[in-house]
């Protein structure tokens, strides 16, 4: 399950009555603006262009700066030491609102939050409960459950491969939602198609061990490759990259990336192996969570993202538009409606509450 971190009873117990809130739309209006507030971010050890949750969150309070003309700036972690003094710097900094991103700043940020009452935090990807923490989380299984089913109707080897950078809840979550989109396809198809990777029943499969190594993503998704796999789905942040790099030396390999639209930030040769990305709406999070501060509306209900309030999705399928045919885009259409209806229950071990 989703490691929760408690500052008290009370406080879990306020959660718990208040229940979460829907994600935030896409889109938000410039209806506040506080030219003396400020907001600081501190990322996890991947940095900040890591073309993940790290640098949407970034561009998310690069809005915010614009949408509500406030002073924005992060603080960027490059190892597993800087985490805990980089929340400290940034709450020393004064500012009204930090923004930690990612599970391994949570203890860093439970920390300062209660030292800091008055101070109010968000964290992406990760619950921390205290009365001044909002969490950021996003049922990416359903977006990712769309993503498998679309990989095992495109495949043309029968098996297909994901891994993660480490076995964590948002990373695994991902993996669940993949293995059960496949499942699904050969349901529906009386088919065979094969993941590579991961376990859901077990919850166990194959991780680089970090975010940071490309190395070891390409690796790892070459060994999937020498297996026969011919779609693969990195959850690792940059590692991931290496997988890209591994399809573009394999003709027929394709890619799903996770977090944001892999076409559109992945380096450009890499473009014409980037089937679909599973999407996290991050930063109209961000930029609505800051709102709701400057509004007088914080509180820490956390904030959902799933398929029916938009955050979460997958991305178009732009240059590989061609390996998707009608009638198996009209299916994975089908079965979102199906999953925003409750008719199809997406859900795992790690599947937000």
């Amino acid at each position: 399950m989703r490691r929760v971190i408690a500052v008290s009873a009370l406080a879990a117990s306020a959660l718990l009555l208040a229940g979460c809130a829907q994600a935030p739309a896409p889109t938000t209006t410039a209806d506040a603006t506080a030219p003396d507030y400020c907001a600081r971010m501190v990322t996890n050890s991947g940095g900040l262009e890591d073309r993940s949750f790290n640098q949407s969150s970034w561009e998310g309070l690069q809005e915010a700066a614009t949408t509500y003309n406030i002073n924005t700036d992060a603080i960027v972690s490059t190892s597993e030491t800087d985490l805990a003094p980089n929340v400290s710097q940034a709450v020393a900094t004064g500012c009204d609102f930090v923004l930690t991103v990612g599970y391994e700043l949570a203890d860093a940020t439970l920390a300062e939050a209660t030292a800091n009452p008055e101070v109010h935090f968000a964290i992406v990807d990760e619950v921390v409960d205290a009365p001044n923490v909002k969490p950021i989380v996003f049922d990416t299984a359903q977006a990712s459950f769309l993503a498998g089913y679309l990989a095992a109707g495109v495949s043309k080897t029968g098996i297909v491969a994901t891994f993660g950078g480490g076995n964590q809840p948002p990373v695994t979550l991902f993996m669940d939602g993949f293995v059960d989109g496949v499942a699904m396809y050969n349901d529906k198809h009386k088919a065979a198609v094969k993941v590579l990777g991961w376990n859901k029943e077990l919850q166990d499969g194959r991780f680089t061990g970090d975010f940071e190594d490309v190395n070891k993503g390409k690796a790892l998704a070459q060994s999937f490759i020498d297996q026969g796999a011919d779609i693969i789905l990195p959850v690792a942040g940059q590692v991931g990259q290496g997988a890209a790099a591994a399809a573009i030396e394999t003709p027929g390999v394709t890619i799903i990336w996770v977090d944001n639209d892999g076409f559109v930030t992945l380096p450009e040769q890499f473009r014409s192996v980037v089937l679909t990305s599973v999407l996290k709406n991050t930063s109209a999070a961000v930029v609505e969570t800051i709102g709701s501060d400057l509004d007088g509306s914080f509180d820490n209900t956390a904030f959902v993202g799933t398929l029916k309030n938009g955050g979460v999705e997958i991305a178009d399928f732009h240059d590989q538009a061609g390996l998707v045919t009608t009638e198996l885009s009209d299916e994975v259409d089908q079965i979102r409606a199906a999953i925003i209806a409750g008719i199809i229950d997406v859900n795992g071990p790690s599947s937000p509450q």
